[in-house]
């Protein structure tokens, strides 16, 4: 599972908005073949963290590599490099087909002759993109939309599929559809960062894990340890009075 050098790693990641400082000097490493969660209550600065590494909103201090190499510092750059991102609220292009949406993941892509293949994978992975091919993106359900949105994603052929709040809005029963095939992605070569507020379903799916708290990560370990770590248990996975807050 770990590998001397991390095939993601940010090192003393710092980002402000204004005077606001969404991450203070954040740093994790997510090893090939991993499956790594970031829990944290809204607006403990996640999807900041997740635009900082696709290069979405510039890093006002601090490191992003892949496998050992600086990420670029432009996004479409970061895609080709091998990282893609599933972003907060699906963000599908509503006018085009489901076929048009998973062919504008792949167009970074140079080898084209790969495309049918990777298509028929994530048609086996979503059987319901199959189905539903030629229908228009805005006209799918929630559910059906993120699967778009990570199927749209895997079409980059990333080596580190970034997901971000990927059970927002979704009923229990597609939540635990989505998170089956999540497993099967990750078992079939695929490295993932997660981060979700759903910490409970993220820290049972995941290898490792992370508490982000205010832009700072304040604990760190193995997904069962985070899971029966009591003040964990009390701030985010539903016991107790859930306040967001761990004591550092």
């Amino acid at each position: 599972m770990s590998a001397a050098v991390p095939i993601l790693e940010v090192q003393d990641l710092h980002v402000s908005y204004g005077a606001i400082k969404a991450l203070r000097g954040v740093s994790l490493k997510v090893y090939e073949g991993e499956i790594v969660s970031v829990i944290g209550a809204n607006g403990a600065g996640k999807s900041t963290m997740m635009q900082a590494i696709m290069a979405q909103v510039p890093r006002e201090s601090g490191q992003i590599y892949l496998e050992g190499k600086e990420l670029a510092s432009k996004s479409y750059q970061v895609v080709t490099q091998g990282i893609s991102l599933t972003p907060e609220g699906r963000r599908v292009f509503a006018p085009l087909s489901v076929y048009d949406n998973l062919m504008m993941g792949a167009f970074p892509r140079k080898d084209r002759h790969k495309i049918e293949e990777d298509l028929t994978w994530v048609f086996s992975l979503f059987p319901r993109l199959e189905e539903r091919r030629e229908q228009y993106a805005g006209t799918l359900s929630g559910g059906e939309q993120q699967m778009l949105a990570i199927a749209r994603s895997l079409m980059s052929r990333p080596r580190v599929l970034l997901l971000d709040e990927p059970s927002l809005g979704l009923a229990p029963i597609i939540i635990k559809d989505i998170f089956r095939e999540l497993k099967r992605i990750n078992s079939e070569g695929v490295t993932i960062l997660l981060v979700e507020q759903n910490a409970r379903q993220a820290l049972m799916l995941s290898h490792r894990g992370y508490v982000l708290q205010t832009g700072n990560l304040i604990l760190e370990g193995r997904s069962e340890e985070l899971l029966a770590n009591p003040e964990v248990e009390e701030a985010y996975l539903g016991t107790g009075k859930t306040t967001g807050t761990v004591k550092k």
